[in-house]
C-alpha cells in the first residue's frame, strides 16, 4: 500500500497510521471546514487565497485556528512528499467532545488533519445533470457537511453523469464540486457570489485573468433557461481546472464543443498557472 504523508494535530505520520476519536465533532456533526490546495510542477497555486478562505471558513463557524502553524504544516506536507503534481487536503474540526452534544464546550481544542497525494491535472469533458440544490443555506462556508452534494452527485453518477449543475428556485447556483461558467458568442457569464455559492479560488483566478485579457465577463443571477440556450458551458475547481460540459443529461441542449471563448479562457488560465 502506498504510504501517504499526513499530519494530525501537528504530528506528522502516514495516513494509515492516523486514528481519530469517534467523538470528534468533525465525525459526529460535520463541525469542520476544509481546503484543497493544488500544486503543479512543484508550485502551489494561489496558496494565499486558499489560506485566506480557510481562515474565513473557520471564523464563520467560530473555530479557533493557528493559521501560521497550519500554513507551515501544509508546506511541510508538500515538501516531504517529493511530489511534483498533486494537492493537499486540510481539515479543521472544532475538536473532540467528552460526550456527543449539540452545544460544544468552549474549552475543547481545535483538531487539525491533512494529507498530500499525487494528482494528474488533465483535460476533462463532462456530462452533467441539472438538479435542485438540496444544500444548506451557507454554501459560502467550505464546510465538510456535503450530504446534499453527495446525494445529487451520486444520483447523477447512476445515470452516467460526471457532475451536476444545481439550481435553487430555477436560479443557477454551482456544480456539486465546482463553479460554473457559460457563454454565448461574445460574453462569458457566471453566477454571482452569494451565501448559496462557494467563492471558488479557480473561479476568482479565471475572472481576474480574462478581465486582464479584455474579455467580457458578467456576474449575475441566471436561470435554467439562460443555461440551456448557452453555446458553451464549463466548470472550474482546484482539481478540474477548466472542464467543458459536452452534454446535459436531462435537457436538450446544443453545445459547441471547443467554443472559441472556452478555448481562449483555457489557454489564458493554463499559461498563467500550469507552465
Amino acid at each position: 500500500m502506498e504510504k501517504i504523508h499526513a499530519v494530525f494535530n501537528s504530528k506528522f505520520n502516514y495516513l494509515h497510521d492516523i486514528k481519530i476519536s469517534p467523538l470528534s465533532r468533525g465525525y459526529t456533526f460535520s463541525d469542520s471546514v476544509y481546503e484543497v490546495i493544488p500544486f503543479y510542477n512543484s508550485k502551489i497555486i494561489a496558496f494565499e487565497k486558499h489560506i485566506s478562505r480557510l481562515k474565513k471558513s473557520c471564523s464563520s463557524l467560530n473555530i479557533p485556528i493557528n493559521i501560521e502553524k497550519t500554513t507551515n504544516e501544509i508546506l511541510e506536507l508538500i515538501s516531504t512528499s517529493n511530489l511534483r503534481d498533486g494537492y493537499v487536503y486540510y481539515q479543521v474540526s472544532r475538536g473532540v467532545d467528552l460526550i456527543r452534544s449539540h452545544m460544544f464546550d468552549n474549552k475543547i481544542s481545535t483538531e487539525t488533519f491533512g494529507y498530500v497525494v499525487e494528482y494528474i491535472f488533465k483535460t476533462q469533458a463532462l456530462k452533467v445533470m441539472l438538479c435542485e440544490d438540496l444544500r444548506w443555506q451557507r454554501c459560502d462556508i467550505k464546510s465538510t457537511s456535503l450530504l446534499g452534494n453527495i446525494m445529487s452527485m451520486n444520483n447523477a453518477k447512476d445515470k452516467g453523469c460526471d457532475e451536476v449543475i444545481m439550481h435553487r428556485d430555477n436560479i443557477l447556483t454551482e456544480g456539486g464540486a465546482s463553479n460554473m461558467f457559460f457563454a454565448d458568442d461574445k460574453t462569458i457569464f457566471t453566477p454571482e457570489i452569494s451565501t448559496n455559492i462557494l467563492p471558488g479560488i479557480t473561479r476568482d483566478l479565471l475572472i481576474n485573468e480574462i478581465k486582464k485579457a479584455g474579455m467580457k465577463v458578467e456576474e449575475g443571477n441566471y436561470s435554467i433557461d439562460d443555461l440551456v440556450h448557452a453555446k458553451s458551458i464549463w466548470l472550474t475547481s482546484s482539481t478540474k481546472g477548466l472542464a467543458q460540459v459536452i452534454e446535459i443529461f436531462n435537457y436538450d441542449v446544443s453545445l459547441e464543443r471547443d467554443h472559441h471563448l472556452f478555448l481562449k479562457c483555457k489557454k489564458i488560465f493554463s499559461e498563467k498557472f500550469f507552465k
